[in-house]
Order: structure tokens, then sequence, then C-alpha cells
């Protein structure tokens, strides 16, 4: 036995020990490509003095082009840059996709150990010096330093290109609370409850307020577009983005997704906004039976025949002047002429965005719609979400979207398959140019082209107690108290606790009691999420699932619940199913991700509750399989009706 196991013990150590080799061996290979391709640059822009101003010679040549002149119309200038730019400078401008950023804010050459998602992305000058991209997206959060360093670095390198194109830098939302393994919550940010939580709230100033503070925290690091508001409508509760929504009412969505992009924008584009991409048109709300169409079969239908009713927050978003639309995933059943998933579907985008709505800014596609996510060694973490043309292959399936009416492709890295296109004329360049100009008139119309560069002193923004303390209110009115029995709430603070589910980093901070000397348990309970049999990795890590507690989970929780008076607090991502809780608490409150120590000031009555649920809660699982999933409010005999609420007063 002794033996055997030394020998197990002796080979896998060899096998971690030539892993290790191997992956030093791949590091020596990175560092010698990242210096070949940073060989490849160009000097730095020449600085060029007319009539008392200075320009940057973008391109080189020592005189002033029409472009690198900010007299210039913006129109003008964007032909001008257009005329002078090769065919692959034109394909590597419609992709857009994750980069990564060092924890020291350097750039990203080659993937860490420490970071297996690093696996996933290309170097980053490989992307910008060799595919001439100009567009990504960020999901790191480091230091501000060094999110600003990183940056400048980006930009300088897009400086060096040949003809100087600077970077757009994009990202999801970073203002929440928590850190879960997608968000980008970022620690320096002011705080703000979920969408769902300003929903509850349901005041569009207050919207207007938080976009215009996270612009400003957004240009302080170099992030120039937002890649949201999420203007779908969540009329199917098992749909796992229900919480990054405003809720289930279209016209409060409505709303407060003008008010969003206002905030973010201002009246119009200039160097002082951030860009907004508005998603998922025409709506991701309804997917059938609450599957999330990142995943197969990927299919959306309208069984209530309430199409149009989806359509009113985008309507509402072009009014505002929105720059970028994201279709969504979703392969639209009986709504349009071919059964193809929302970006290769041409009544959708030519049909609905450019003809019916005049829309006439960006459109660019939801993340990897052409290829796999794969890991090393073939591990799918994400399939395609080409649905309905699965049979074509990857040039086919780019010559669709463009076919289709699309301007950028997001989540790929597939340039040279464009410009191949492009060189054998199956996609002719005269309608790329027809992108090329929306897509280099919101880089002009941000200022990128006349000054990228940033300096620490916008980092003080981050310093700003007005901003913060915005943050914190919105949590404080985004609180939703459901039920209060014989007004057991606001509770004393002379009475003992005990606390059940909540982080160990907030009860650190507490004085704990055990359950059979506390007067009043505080039990912190999550939307469930779970019970599914996934296929891939990424639908592992999304969750989903039925939205009741399991049988085991409840034969925990009640005892525990009716063993003392309880508050019972659940964070709401999905409209959960908490009828029997409900039953047994003395008192519940709605959670949309705010601070925990918030959550305790309301329960102590330091200020009352205002705000309304922005979804009906379900009462059983069966009222939510007879729902129709795209029309709102139609849950039988709901626990807690729409904007349900109660107060102290």
């Amino acid at each position: 036995m002794k033996k055997t196991l030394k020998i197990i013990a002796i080979g896998f150590t060899s096998l971690i020990s030539l892993l290790i080799i191997i992956y030093l061996i791949f590091q020596i290979k990175w560092r010698l490509e990242s210096s070949k391709n940073m060989s490849k640059l160009g000097p730095k822009a020449p600085i060029i003095n007319v009539e008392g101003n200075s320009y940057r010679d973008l391109n080189k040549n020592r005189k002033l082009d029409i472009y690198e002149d900010k007299r210039n119309n913006i129109d003008d200038r964007v032909e001008n840059l257009i005329s002078q730019m090769t065919i692959e400078e034109k394909a590597g401008s419609m992709f857009i996709t994750v980069i990564g950023i060092e924890e020291d804010g350097s750039i990203s050459e080659s993937p860490s150990i420490s970071n297996f998602f690093s696996f996933l992305f290309p170097s980053s000058s490989n992307m910008l010096i060799n595919l001439k991209m100009n567009h990504f997206n960020i999901m790191a959060t480091h230091k501000k330093e060094n999110m600003l360093k990183w940056y400048n670095q980006i930009q300088k390198i897009g400086e060096r290109s040949r003809l100087g194109i600077p970077i757009t830098i994009a990202s999801d939302p970073r203002h929440g609370v928590t850190q879960s393994p997608f968000s980008s919550n970022t620690s320096f940010f002011s705080k703000w409850p979920s969408a769902l939580g300003l929903g509850a709230i349901g005041d569009s100033t207050i919207v207007s307020e938080h976009a215009n503070i996270v612009r400003q925290e957004y240009k302080a690091i170099g992030i120039k577009l937002a890649l949201g508001p999420m203007a779908d409508v969540s009329t199917e509760p098992r749909w796992i983005r229900v919480n990054g929504t405003f809720g289930e009412d279209a016209n409060l969505n409505a709303k407060l997704t003008s008010a969003y992009i206002k905030g973010l924008q201002g009246d119009s584009i200039d160097n002082n906004s951030v860009a907004s991409m508005v998603k998922h048109f025409p709506g991701s709300g309804p997917v059938d039976n609450g599957k999330d169409t990142h995943f197969p079969p990927g299919l959306q239908s309208y069984k209530g025949g309430n199409f149009e009713y989806h359509l009113i927050p985008f309507k509402a978003a072009f009014d505002a002047g929105v720059s970028s639309v994201m279709p969504y995933y979703s392969l639209p059943l009986g709504i349009t002429n071919e059964d193809v998933g929302g970006s290769y579907n041409k009544d959708i985008i030519t049909g609905l965005l450019r003809e019916r709505f005049k829309f006439d800014g960006i459109i660019c596609t939801d993340w990897k719609t052409i290829t796999d996510v794969k890991f090393p060694f073939g591990i799918i973490f994400k399939p395609a979400s080409a649905y309905g043309v699965e049979t074509l292959n990857i040039k086919q399936r780019i010559e669709k979207k463009f076919s289709a009416g699309i301007d950028m492709i997001g989540g790929e890295i597939l340039p040279i398959e464009l410009a191949e296109l492009i060189k054998s004329g199956r996609i002719n360049e005269k309608r790329i140019n027809q992108s090329i100009r929306r897509i280099m008139k919101q880089k002009f119309r941000l200022g990128l082209f006349d000054n990228p560069y940033l300096d620490d002193e916008g980092l003080k923004i981050f310093n700003n107690p007005l901003n913060i303390e915005k943050g914190i209110e919105a949590q404080k009115r985004s609180l939703v108290l459901l039920k209060n029995e014989n007004k057991i709430l606001p509770l004393n603070g002379n009475k003992k606790f005990h606390f059940y589910g909540f982080e160990d980093k907030f009860m650190a901070n507490i004085n704990q009691v055990p359950i059979d000397k506390a007067d009043v348990i505080i039990a912190k309970l999550q939307s469930p999420k779970g019970r599914f049999k996934p296929k891939y990795i990424l639908e592992r890590l999304f969750g989903g699932g039925p939205l009741d507690f399991s049988s085991e989970e409840l034969s925990k929780l009640i005892p525990l619940i009716k063993s003392k008076p309880t508050v019972v607090v659940i964070n709401l991502e999905r409209p959960a199913i908490i009828t029997e809780i409900s039953k047994a608490a003395k008192a519940v409150i709605a959670d949309f991700n705010s601070d925990n120590n918030i959550i305790m000031d309301l329960i102590y009555g330091k200020f009352s509750p205002t705000g309304k649920l922005p979804l009906e809660l379900p009462s059983s699982m069966e009222s939510v399989e007879k729902q129709l999933e795209d029309i709102p409010f139609d849950s039988k005999d709901p626990l807690f009706k729409f904007g349900h609420g109660l107060t102290y007063d």
C-alpha cells in the first residue's frame, strides 16, 4: 500500500512539475511575442502648432489633416479618416471584446495561473497592434491609480498606431455593493442598489443623479461607454437577469431608462459624456420557460401577443438620444420572417431599429454570438449564441450579421476573417463604411481624437462625500417593507439578537447571542438559484432554476423562524417565492443589494421604509408556470403585488 501511494505521489508531483515547466516555456514565448508586437508601433504623434493652437499629428505626416483638426465639422473629420483607413483598420474597429488589466496597471500580455479566466483572452498587444482593434470592455478592478495608469498606457499604444485612432473603453455596471463572479463592482466607486432597487424607488430624478455620478466616476478612469441600461421588462420571473432590469412595468422602466441615459450622456454627447448602449432590443424579458438565452435553445416567443409592450422602454431610450443599441441573443419565434437570433435578424435590426424607429446610432451585438468560449483543452465555457444559424461557418455568420444591418460585433476577435470577406467582395466595403461612420463619429463626439489622456486630478471625484451619500440614500429608499405583523418593526436596540445568514465580514462587528437567549432572530436570505442541471460552466455560475426554496431548505428555515420572533431580509435578485417563510416570519424586508448596516438602520428605525415592489412576488411555482412570459402582473393570487410596500407611519 505504501509503495502504491509513493508511486501515486511521485506521479502527481511529476505531472505538476511538467505543467509548471510548460507554463514557464509559454511565458517566455508570450514575452517574445509581446516584444515583437510592440516593435511594430510607430512614434508618438508630434504636435503641430497652427494659429496659436496645438494639434496632434496622429498619422505622423507632418501636416494637419482634416480629421486631426478639431475646428472642422465632425462629419468631415470622419470622412477624411475613413478615406485613409485600410480594410484591416476598418475590420479591427468593428469588434469589441474583453481586455485584461494587470494588478499593477500594466498591459496584460499573458494568462496568469492566479486568474483562470485570463486564459480566455489573447494578449493585449496582439489585439491592439496586429488586429488593429480599438474598442474593449473591462471587467477587472484594481487600485484607482493603477486603473488610470493602464488606461493611459492603452491610449499611448493607440496613438502610436498608423492613424493614431484612440481606444474606447466600455464596462458593465460597477456600482453595486457586493461582489459576484461576474460583477465588476469597484471598491472606490460610490455604492448603489441594483437596477431593480432603483425600480423600487421609482424616482427618475434619483436615477438621473445616479447615472450622472456613474458618468463622473467612469470618466475618471477612462470608461467612455456604459454597457447599459437594461431596458428589458421582467415579465418572466424565472429569468436569471431580472436583477439587471428596473422591473415589470414597461412605463416605469421607460421613465427610468430615459433618465439613466440622459444622466450618462447629457442633452447631447460631447467630451463630458459617457455614451450609453441600451440593451437588449427588442426586450429579453419574456424568455421561454425563463431559460436565459445565453444558452441553447435560446428561444423567445410572445404567447400573450404582448410584443409591443416590451418596446415601450426602448422607444423612450431612442427619444432620449441613446448612442448605441445591443440586440438580444434570443431567437424570436413567430415575430419575424426568419427564425434566427436577434443580431442575425434583418427584421429586427433593419426593419425595427433602422426603419421603424429611425435609429442611426451604433448597433452592437451581444457577446459571443459567432464562436464558442473555450478554456484550454477544449472545455466549453459558453457556446456561441448562434441561434438559427448553427449550420453556418464563421465567415457566413459574420456575413449574415452585416447583411442584417449591425455595425459592431461584441465578444469576438475576428478582424482577419472580416477583412477577408471585404477583400473577396462578399461584404461590400461601402456597406462597411456606413458602420465605420457611426463608430468613428462616436469617438470624435466623445473627444477621444483630440485628447484621450487623463491625469490623476480626476481621481479626486472618488472622495466626493455628496456622491457617496447619494448612493447611501438610494440604498435606504430601495428597501421595501413587505410585512410588519403587530408593528414589530422598528426594533428596540436593547433587545438581544441572533443573526442568521449574514456574511462573516458583517458579523465581525455584531454582538451575537445564541438562539435560546435571543429576543429576536434576524435572518438574511438570498433568492433561490440552483436545483437544475447546467450543461456549461457559465450556466452554472449564472444560476437559475426554480424560484421557491427546496423542501430541505424550508425544513431548516421554518423551525428557525418559528423558534423566536423573526425578521426576514430577502435579497431579491429574482421574484422569490417566500409564501411559507413570510407566513412564519413577524416581518419581511425586500433588499436589492443594500449594505447590511443600512438594512440594520431600517430595522432599528433610524429611517422609515419607502420602497415599493417593482414586480410581483408569486405565491407558488404552480402560479409561475401558468403565467405567460410576455404578460406583466398575471400571476394568480400573488403573495405581494406590484407596488406593495409598507411604512412605519
